[in-house]
């Protein structure tokens, strides 16, 4: 399907759009609130046997701990996803200083790691001020980050550059790239469209499939298509995220052979894509049952889902298949809708604990479930695997991160981002290697579909479409979603 790569460009444009306007106030933002987490490491113990002949020169002594940095959303529209990042940098960072830290060649050493983190608000501007801060005055040696809107990670990486300091983000590569390219930057989230490969400089996913979001979409919807009309209900934010997805998205349904109701390539139109803020959307769900749309694809925030899901309800209009990005990722989210209404919905899956460690890989004996049990005992949450996934790719990130310091020999930022352009292995997320031509190492992705258990918390996402052959689906898919009227 080549018209894939011909449709993101109205992600990146819109995304670009979105973020553009932040730039020129950087330096007005206001101050933030900060938190620095030191984790000390137990002493470790280095016997070396020297011969010498002439003369014995002092050890360089070196730093007493590494800095890292971090510019996060704390609090804000992106909140839910920087809870789970910001837990997964400190548990790496506890896993490597319960080892002495990050073992330097240059001092001879393990020296302890010191991670300090600026809440930005979900504020493109103060984004990009507060990674400036952490560069310029905390004097941090890199920056990382995990998986998010590239809303306030394109400021974050243009920063980055601009003070030649790498940084582990992760970011949808399309509209990441749009702000680069990058030379000190680096990705380890999917792509949207763009399939990975020989010519994008990851030939070892040559013919591979499950690490673009179409893939997943497309083929979980292409699976029941024959037991649908093939009419879609596209329904997107007109924000920074959903905007671009919203002019990309439907073009992709209509090449696929879909009817992405009254949207551009179908009418010229845009039902369905609404400003933030909207709390009415019966005149919007009124021309979807009209037209008797059995498909629903979104993306909006999970707040908004649940207003537009309780609506639907009250007017007797359920699809038979709804895929929901970003809208139905957060447990705590879709808890919020109330009664049966999670029940059935679909999103995409980007970690889970239920990954295999010998695939997934923690440092020291950490592992997928250890990490998520580590969450659920310090945040006092309900065992469900899907409660905030970001945990696994902040800890991933954080992770490829100190292993190539280690890998650098030296603390110096140029040899740190050549060792992360070297990067082969495997991390909480999985393999990551990097393509050196466009800086990401896509992470695999999945299907979900939020279902009701017999337990407490009532709701879990499991697993129920897979293009990997290491994870399995643990259920079949609910189709089509019952009803909510």
């Amino acid at each position: 399907r080549g018209f894939l790569t011909a449709a993101v460009s109205a992600v990146v444009a819109g995304v670009v759009a979105g973020v553009g306007g932040y730039y020129a106030g950087l330096g007005a933002a206001g101050p933030a609130a900060t938190t620095t987490v030191t984790v000390p490491g137990p002493a470790t113990t280095v016997t070396y046997t020297t011969t010498v002949t002439e003369s014995v020169s002092a050890p360089i002594e070196g730093p007493k701990e590494i800095l890292i940095g971090a510019s996060l959303a704390l609090t804000g529209p992106m909140a839910p996803f920087d809870a789970g990042i910001t837990f997964g940098h400190k548990a790496a960072v506890e896993d490597i200083n319960k080892l002495g830290g990050v073992y330097v060649r240059q001092y001879g050493r393990r020296i302890p790691v010191r991670y300090i983190v600026y809440n930005n608000e979900t504020e493109p501007a103060k984004a990009a001020s507060l990674a400036a801060k952490l560069i310029l005055e905390d004097g941090v040696i890199a920056l990382v980050g995990g998986d998010g809107p590239p809303v306030t990670w394109n400021p974050i990486c243009a920063q980055a550059e601009r003070y030649k300091t790498p940084i582990v983000a992760g970011s949808p590569w399309e509209p990441w790239w749009a702000g680069g390219p990058y030379k000190y930057a680096w990705s380890i989230l999917f792509r949207i469209a763009t399939k990975p490969g020989i010519a994008t400089g990851h030939p070892w996913l040559e013919g591979r499939v499950g690490y673009c979001l179409t893939d997943v979409a497309l083929a979980i919807t292409d699976k029941y298509a024959d037991q649908t009309n093939r009419r879609v209900a596209v329904l997107a934010c007109d924000d920074a995220d959903g905007r671009g997805w919203y002019e990309a998205f439907p073009a992709v349904l209509k090449e696929a052979g879909y009817t992405p109701w009254r949207t551009p390539p179908h009418t010229g139109e845009k039902l369905g894509l609404y400003p933030p803020g909207t709390t009415d959307f019966t005149g919007i769900i009124r021309a979807w049952k009209e037209a008797d749309c059995q498909i629903m694809w979104a993306n909006l925030p999970g707040a908004d889902f649940g207003i537009v899901v309780k609506q639907m309800a009250g007017l007797g209009y359920t699809p038979k298949l709804g895929w929901i990005a970003r809208g139905a990722m957060f447990y705590e989210d879709i808890m919020a809708w109330g009664g049966d209404l999670p029940e059935g919905w679909i999103s995409e899956i980007k970690w889970d604990p239920r990954f295999p460690p010998e695939i997934c890989r923690g440092i020291g004996d950490t592992t997928p479930m250890s990490l998520f049990e580590r969450w659920t005992k310090e945040k006092g949450t309900p065992p469900v695997y899907q409660h905030t996934y970001t945990i696994g790719m902040g800890y991933s990130a954080m992770q490829v991160l100190l292993d190539a310091i280690e890998r650098a020999d030296k603390l110096d930022k140029e040899s740190i981002n050549e060792a992360i352009a070297e990067t082969s292995g495997y991390f909480m997320s999985g393999h990551i290697r990097f393509s050196k031509e466009a800086h990401d190492s896509p992470n695999p992705i999945m299907c979900g579909q939020w279902q009701k258990v017999d337990q407490p918390w009532k709701w879990e996402m499991k697993i129920v479409f897979s293009q990997h052959p290491w994870m399995k689906p643990d259920a079949d898919l609910i189709f089509p979603i019952p009803a909510k009227g």
